[in-house]
């Protein structure tokens, strides 16, 4: 597994104001937009292409174009929900699929209970958007499930990180070509599994506490 800290000023300004309890919901929401559009330039270095011909107004050209099958975008319902416009502004032409994963806070146990997407995903290449690595196990989940309908190769965006999610990411994926692309790789995990310092909880800083 490869992980790659995006170290860049307008990263940096953004995730700080993301991170000020005094950023309101709205706010945030449009930050965390342009954040993952910056990290998504980094994540999608990899993208395969294709060369084509294309004629502009004054002579005939090489160029290239996004290859088939197209790359399939996959934000991890809730949260991940909000990190979705920010993608597809960089990545227009992707497909996208949707994962809703829950996880028992009594056995930890992650279960899907919903998704939406292809049954074969052999040759694609998979963006999963979380905003929080913290513990990683929702991830892990997340990541076997696409590995079981075919992918080979999967990119994880997330605002932050924790040592700890990023450690049982590299245990149990270890044989699995897994890059994660996130602003900051934070401290640690408190007693509740919140990342620290972190920016509390990124579902409810989008959306509220409704429900």
């Amino acid at each position: 597994m490869r992980i790659q800290v995006v170290d860049h000023p307008l990263v940096a300004h953004k995730l700080t104001t993301l991170r000020d309890e005094r950023t309101d919901s709205p706010t945030f929401r449009r930050l965390a937009d342009e954040l993952v559009t910056l990290l998504a330039y980094e994540a999608t270095r990899e993208v395969r292409t294709e060369e084509v011909s294309i004629t502009t107004p004054v002579a005939p050209t090489k160029g290239v174009r996004l290859s088939h099958p197209r790359p399939l975008v996959v934000p991890i319902i809730r949260a991940g929900l909000g990190m979705l416009d920010g993608m597809v502004r960089l990545l227009p032409t992707a497909e996208v699929g949707f994962l809703g994963m829950v996880r028992d806070e009594d056995t930890l146990e992650v279960s899907t209970y919903a998704t939406r997407m292809p049954e074969d995903l052999s040759g694609r290449q998979v963006y999963v958007l979380d905003p929080m690595l913290a513990t990683g196990g929702t991830l892990v989940a997340a990541i076997r499930v696409l590995v079981e309908r075919g992918v080979d190769d999967v990119t994880v965006i997330c605002l932050l990180a924790a040592p700890e999610g990023v450690a049982l990411l590299e245990n149990e994926l270890a044989d699995l070509p897994v890059r994660v692309v996130t602003a900051s790789v934070d401290e640690r995990l408190n007693e509740h599994g919140f990342i620290i310092p972190g920016l509390g909880d990124a579902g409810d800083r989008l959306y509220g506490t409704a429900g």
